[in-house]
């Protein structure tokens, strides 16, 4: 998970230069899995935990939660992270409960061991916050990976292995999650993966978004043609998600994903708080559209006021010419 690689580049800002501990979780993990991790953590005091047990298949949020408390207990970390995803979320409120420490989420900035700067009201302030709970209390954090850059690790070359520390986890305790798997009353069912040409919107340089102005699914492909044009992602605005022009899997803002690609292009978006905390941290923001009191343009760095039907395809015929 690209996200991982912002979360160990966060881990790596702490001051006592604690060594790090990369856990990957799951059932049959394919090799490829572990000379990934390998070549991307090389370099920054990484060592890799391996935890492969039944019980983990489908990363369900109570025994893989169950198996890091149990880590914590027998290797006693000081620091339990996780980025701000869906897994991340999903999982570290839990852990946190499960050993009575607060969680501290989605953090932007590490100022020392114990203090944190993160959003509040909807990312429109920066709140810093220290925690007071002692020295020997692990601190569970989740991490926005928009706000701190991937690590930079050593690449596989050719058949060159790299030299990563790697460990089992113990027979002990894999017994917790094993534990918690059989008697939670959820289950694993099923999956839909969907695939795209496109970059994937989380990672995105570009990212083109829309809104309700759009007015139906089908003029999102004026959106993807331009996407293409420039290789970026396509997003949406929630209102658009709820009036089912495009999948939620694709919604960016406070109850979706958070991007900060270098160029966003919001298109009949009005600029909503819970839109633009997803967006706020992009490099240039360009917003399209008809009604020129809109919100977005206070953010806006460059904005288009007019009929967005027409100008999205104008834009795109001035893309693709540019790029010859």
């Amino acid at each position: 998970m690209p996200s991982t690689l912002n979360t160990l580049t966060a881990a790596q800002q702490f001051k006592d230069n604690e060594p790090i501990t990369l856990l990957l979780t799951g059932h049959n993990l394919p090799p490829t899995t572990l000379q990934q991790a390998s070549s991307s953590t090389a370099g920054i005091t990484t060592s890799i935990l391996i935890a492969d047990h039944p019980s983990l298949d489908h990363a369900l949020a109570e025994p893989t939660s169950a198996l890091v408390v149990e880590l914590q207990k027998h290797r006693n970390y000081k620091r339990i992270i996780a980025p701000a995803s869906t897994f991340g979320k999903n999982i570290l409120p839990r852990i946190a409960a499960l050993l009575d420490v607060q969680a501290i989420t989605d953090v932007v900035e590490i100022i020392d061991n114990n203090t944190f700067v993160r959003p509040i009201y909807a990312g429109n302030a920066l709140a810093t916050v220290r925690s007071l709970e002692g020295e020997k209390v692990p601190r569970c954090l989740t991490i926005r990976p928009t706000a701190f850059p991937a690590a930079a690790g050593t690449t596989h070359t050719g058949g060159t292995s790299v030299d990563v520390p790697v460990e089992s986890v113990s027979k002990e305790e894999l017994k917790a999650a094993e534990s918690a798997a059989a008697s939670i009353s959820s289950e694993w069912s099923s999956e839909e993966m969907s695939t795209s040409a496109r970059p994937e919107l989380g990672q995105a340089k570009v990212v083109v978004s829309g809104g309700r102005a759009l007015k139906s699914a089908d003029n999102f492909t004026m959106l993807e043609r331009l996407a293409d044009a420039l290789g970026g992602a396509v997003g949406a605005s929630r209102a658009a998600v709820d009036a089912g022009y495009i999948s939620n899997d694709l919604q960016v803002g406070q109850t979706g994903k958070v991007v900060a690609p270098e160029l966003y292009i919001a298109v009949g978006i009005s600029g909503a708080i819970q839109h633009v905390a997803g967006m706020k941290d992009s490099k240039v923001i360009v917003a399209i559209n008809a009604d020129a009191e809109a919100p977005i343009f206070e953010i806006a760095d460059y904005g288009l006021v007019g009929d967005l039907f027409e100008l999205v395809p104008e834009l795109q015929v001035a893309v693709v010419k540019a790029k010859g």
